[in-house]
């Protein structure tokens, strides 16, 4: 069991290095922008949203496809795993055209959320540009998730923490010009250098794959074979739901801040840092539960069953561990945390309470998303998108909204739940997530313990 733990430890670990240093992607992105113009910081707000989204569902259905190539590592059958990924290129050209459709065409959406038009033409030009990268961007996501399958993800986070590197200074001379030598391009520039950092990231992973003699076993660069219908529709079935689900987790996060801004400034910049340490906090049990689903398939496809279920129980143990830990860090020091982000005394205060219901938030989020991740090593995907859009659109952000602005009741009415503030969101939103948890985690146990060897 030690041996189980520290193998899930590692991978977890080494996942966590490359994410957070993608993260930084967008961190930076930010600080150059608002050196630039505060209109461009705004106008990279509406833009970095708007891809997000649609890079995030769409990553969401190649990342469905770790416990496929992860079982088939685990009964050995490596070339198999090859035939696996040349068909998966195939979704990945869909996923692709689709997504790159929704960026070159955003007028619709600009248009229903009333982005002021002084600041859609900047978000134009960025999703244009960015939109001819996101092929690139999804075969890399392919290529990360292969290696967590296979176990062996430290090839994938050496290419992102090299990539953070020259996104620094590429980002800065792109915005900010280069006196004498290059004219400032602007939230363009922004856009220009993610989209050389992306390509850079896959031009390495095709090299890697290419090179590596970890890879040879697995015959990837065998001629690609037609589409086989079967094995696409079990794709389908696979990332569909999944691409949906993280949708829904991902606008309901975000439809927030849109919320939320009608509240005020303190309202908004106080939702901003709570809503900063929560996707910084996520990054732990994110990595544990892809380290956790990919040696559960492992062992699955290994036929032991038994040893995949001690991997779960290994895995829900270190989440609980980490979580409740990081919680309780979080809430002795609210205030300080909070204070590290502004010199205001009122957004401060604000944030620490804010910070203080982050702590539930963040515990029932990292069981419910370790759930669904190792959910699809049993082939479950469609109950966590039924339970995502009733819980988290429903009870969470719909509830929050209804809270907030006494939609239909008296809000003086209201006990433990706070109305005209930010923190109905978090309240509401920490109950659905409690209750998404409390539900899905009954589904993994009975699923784990009636799965019979095949």
């Amino acid at each position: 069991m030690s041996k189980e733990r520290t193998i899930i430890m590692q991978h977890a670990g080494t996942v966590m290095i490359g994410q957070l240093a993608v993260m930084a992607f967008s961190i930076i992105d930010t600080l150059v922008a608002g050196h630039f113009a505060d209109t461009a910081l705004a106008a990279l707000a509406v833009a970095s949203a708007t891809y997000v989204t649609v890079h995030i569902s769409l990553m969401g259905m190649l990342q469905a496809l770790l416990p496929v190539w992860a079982e088939l590592q685990g009964a050995q059958r490596h070339q198999e795993v090859g035939r696996s990924v040349r068909q998966a290129l195939y979704l990945c050209a869909i996923t692709s055209s689709l997504g790159m459709w929704a960026l070159l065409c955003p007028g619709p959406l600009l248009n229903w959320t009333q982005v002021p038009p002084d600041l859609q033409a900047d978000v134009r030009s960025y999703l244009t540009i960015v939109a001819f990268g996101l092929p690139a961007s999804l075969l890399f996501r392919m290529y990360s998730t292969l290696n967590q399958s296979l176990g062996k993800p430290q090839l994938v986070t050496w290419v992102q923490v090299g990539a953070l590197v020259v996104k620094i200074p590429l980002s800065i001379m792109l915005v900010l010009g280069i006196p004498g030598v290059l004219q400032p391009m602007g939230l363009a520039g922004c856009a220009w250098a993610t989209l050389a950092v992306t390509l850079m990231m896959i031009a390495l992973a095709i090299w890697l794959i290419r090179t590596q003699d970890f890879y040879t076993p697995y015959r990837i660069w065998e001629p690609m074979e037609k589409p086989h219908a079967a094995t696409l529709l079990h794709f389908l079935r696979l990332g569909l739901p999944s691409g949906l689900a993280i949708g829904v987790e991902v606008t309901s996060f975000t439809l927030m801040s849109l919320f939320i801004a009608r509240l005020g400034v303190v309202a908004t910049a106080s939702h901003q840092i709570a809503a900063n340490m929560a996707a910084v906090l996520y990054m732990v049990p994110l990595s544990l539960s892809i380290a956790c689903s990919a040696r559960v398939s492992y062992w699955i496809g290994a036929g032991q069953i038994t040893r995949a279920r001690q991997s779960l129980r290994t895995g829900l143990g270190l989440i609980l561990l980490m979580s409740l830990s990081l919680a309780a860090l979080m809430g002795w020091q609210s205030q300080t945390i909070a204070q590290l982000y502004t010199q205001s005394i009122q957004v401060a205060t604000q944030a620490g309470t804010l910070l203080l219901w982050l702590m539930l938030y963040h515990v029932a989020d990292a069981v419910q998303v370790f759930c669904v991740f190792t959910l699809r090593c049993y082939g479950i995907t469609f109950f966590p998108l039924i339970t995502y859009t009733f819980l988290l659109w429903g009870l969470g952000l719909t509830g929050g909204y209804v809270v907030a602005y006494g939609v239909g009741f008296d809000s003086s009415d209201l006990t433990w739940l706070t109305a005209q503030s930010p923190m109905a969101f978090w309240q509401m939103g920490s109950l659905a997530l409690c209750i998404t948890a409390a539900v899905l985690l009954p589904v993994l146990w009975r699923a784990a313990y009636r799965l019979e060897l095949r």
